[in-house]
């Protein structure tokens, strides 16, 4: 493999050439176009504009130009930048959080899939020059994943460390939760036993929500981008909690993750900078890309032995933690592998004896 624009000699693990910078064209899933609209991109940067495209109307009219064979694409392209994603990561100083921040809100807030995110992202990360490393995961990647953490079934039942469950028995949607856009303290007091996906995303005046002793269910992105949602309390009936359910919310300082959820997602904590404590059960085996990145203050986590995969960006930007696990086991050896700063307990001892 060689670089596109120096023609050096490229290994497989190279996001960029080391001899000019250009970073390394990326194929994502789904989008068999992806390296072409790539190659287009970066040339109409090179051509149009000395460094990085401020005016982003001019860069969109020259999309409307030059990407005529892929409609689809190109509209995905326009749509995003349209919605500020590319204007708000060239403001951000630090590249690696300007694309972090930038995922959260594509999913989130421009509610486009995870490939089409990492589609948006490896256009505009190459368009800028910036080495980006794709990680959403393919079916066979989800094979190294503990089977446990898997669905049962396309359907509402769902495999829990109690067995399986129906969380489709009363579902709460957003039509459910237009009521409270404008309430500061939520109370849902009807049985309900999921929340959909989306629901409470960015409802901002909410501080404080209750939820119901029969709920089972959280859905993806649920309370995404609840800026001020300052305490949840999850009832011990929580089983499942879906990618990025509490992204971006920014003033949650403390949350309890019941016994009985056996994962926690991708994004599902993302730059929550006020999160100081998590309590995390011995059902957990699993910490999904991103689950904790951004938590700033997060200084002190204690993962169960049960623990056996942590993806490798679960903690970025977590300067100040330190991870309380037990000698030689898997979280131990990955906090070694990532630089993580960790502090061991003998096996059989409590995780919280020491402190």
């Amino acid at each position: 493999m060689q670089c596109e624009i120096c023609h050096s000699e490229l290994s497989p693990e190279d996001l960029a050439c080391k001899e000019c910078g250009t970073p390394v064209l990326q194929n994502v899933e789904g989008f068999e176009n992806s390296m072409a609209i790539q190659r287009i991109l970066r040339t109409l940067i090179v051509d149009n504009f000395k460094n990085a495209p401020v005016n982003t109307r001019s860069l969109v009219a020259l999309l409307k130009d030059y990407l005529t064979e892929y409609k689809s694409e190109c509209r995905l392209l326009i749509y995003t930048i349209n919605s500020g994603v590319l204007r708000n990561m060239i403001s951000e100083e630090n590249r690696n959080i300007a694309i972090m921040r930038a995922k959260s809100c594509l999913i989130s807030e421009c509610f486009i899939s995870e490939s089409a995110a990492e589609f948006v992202l490896a256009c505009l990360t190459y368009m800028l020059k910036w080495p980006y490393k794709i990680t959403l995961k393919s079916n066979e990647e989800d094979d190294d994943v503990p089977t446990v953490n898997k669905r049962a079934v396309k359907t509402g039942t769902e495999i829990t460390a109690s067995g399986p469950v129906d969380i489709e028995a009363k579902v709460f949607r957003p039509s459910d939760a237009v009521r409270f856009r404008l309430s500061k303290n939520v109370n849902i007091s009807k049985e309900y036993t999921k929340i959909e996906g989306f629901c409470f995303d960015r409802y901002n005046f909410m501080k404080t929500i209750k939820l119901p002793s029969t709920l089972i269910a959280i859905g993806e992105y649920a309370f995404s981008g609840c800026k001020h949602l300052r305490s949840i309390e999850l009832p011990d009936s929580v089983k499942i909690i879906r990618q990025g359910a509490f992204s971006q919310c920014t003033e949650l300082e403390k949350i309890t993750i019941p016994r009985g959820v056996l994962e926690i997602e991708d994004n599902t904590f993302l730059c929550c900078e006020a999160l100081e404590i998590v309590e995390i059960p011995s059902t957990v085996s699993s910490i999904g890309v991103q689950a904790f990145s951004g938590c700033e203050k997060l200084k002190r986590l204690y993962l169960p032995d049960s623990i056996k995969f942590i993806d490798e960006n679960s903690f970025l930007y977590c300067p100040d933690l330190t991870i309380i696990c037990y000698e030689n086991s898997y979280t131990h050896k990955y906090c070694i592998d990532n630089g993580i700063k960790a502090e061991t307990v003998p096996v059989g001892k409590d995780l919280k004896a020491k402190y």
